[in-house]
């Protein structure tokens, strides 16, 4: 079976600086200034068509990341992204402009995604019934709480008919009623072959909905595989992490942290 996403020795840094005048020394200065800090690091792997990957991980391992790479959101600082088709990001207000309407959202994302104003037109009502938000679609998204942007990003964008979708924590917010709609759309998407990135922190959905895991760690794969192999090692780990006191936690983060100011791969 063919892969719909590639992803090779991909990297993300960032530097850190300390004060606003570091960032002017880091132009002026021909070898740079400031720390580098690595998102993401070396990441290699693929997704067949049909795959339903889960990404777990800690806060801050870089999930979150990853998703907006896959995207197209942000640019990777090396490695390769090949993705087969139109990639499609759902996560909290993403996408969404806060000054326009919903309707107007739904216009705008429509044109962005290459879609005529009429085929947007014929969208437009099933979009609308499934976010089901009543007349704040014809209010600012400013206006919006986080469940009713989630509500209408997951509405645009699983009507749009994506080839991969990427789910970060958007059924995370809300009512429970509106998530089962949404796992049952997300299941219809599984069904005809699409490939789907879940990030959940409930681990119940993760297992429930994806085959797949790849768990990330301090912005490296620390294990990729079927949820059935990597499962059972993650919730060992967070089982242990949350066993730790607070000081344990935040030595273990440093710890990580530390790890990703060189690109070179952590010694096991």
């Amino acid at each position: 079976m063919t892969y719909s996403v590639r992803v090779e020795n991909v990297s993300k840094k960032y530097k850190m600086y300390r004060k606003t005048s570091d960032k002017l020394l880091d132009i002026l200065i021909p070898n740079g200034y400031g720390d580098d800090f690595y998102a993401l690091k070396n990441i290699s792997f693929e997704a067949k068509q049909g795959d339903v990957i889960g990404f777990l991980g800690i806060n801050g391992s870089g999930k979150s990341t990853l998703s907006n790479i896959i995207t197209g959101v942000i640019p990777p600082t090396s490695g390769t992204v090949d993705v087969k088709g139109e990639a499609s990001l759902i996560s909290i207000s993403s996408g969404l402009n806060n000054q326009l309407t919903g309707l107007e959202n739904i216009e705008l994302k429509g044109l962005l995604l290459g879609f005529s104003r009429k085929e947007i037109k014929e969208l437009t009502p099933q979009i609308i019934e499934f976010a089901d938000i009543g007349d704040f679609i014809y209010q600012p998204v400013k206006k919006y709480s986080s469940g009713m942007k989630s509500r209408l990003g997951f509405a645009i964008s699983v009507n749009v008919d994506p080839d991969i979708l990427v789910i970060d924590e958007a059924l995370s917010v809300g009512d429970q009623t509106f998530a089962d709609k949404c796992l049952d759309k997300m299941n219809e998407f599984k069904e005809r072959g699409k490939t789907i990135f879940f990030i959940s922190h409930s681990l119940g959905q993760v297992k429930k909905f994806c085959d797949k895991a790849a768990w990330l760690e301090a912005g490296e794969i620390k294990a990729f595989g079927s949820i059935k192999e990597v499962m059972p090692q993650y919730e060992a780990f967070i089982k242990k992490y949350k066993a730790l006191s607070k000081e344990e936690q935040k030595k273990f983060k440093d710890e990580m942290n530390t790890r990703r100011k060189s690109l070179s791969p952590a010694i096991n």
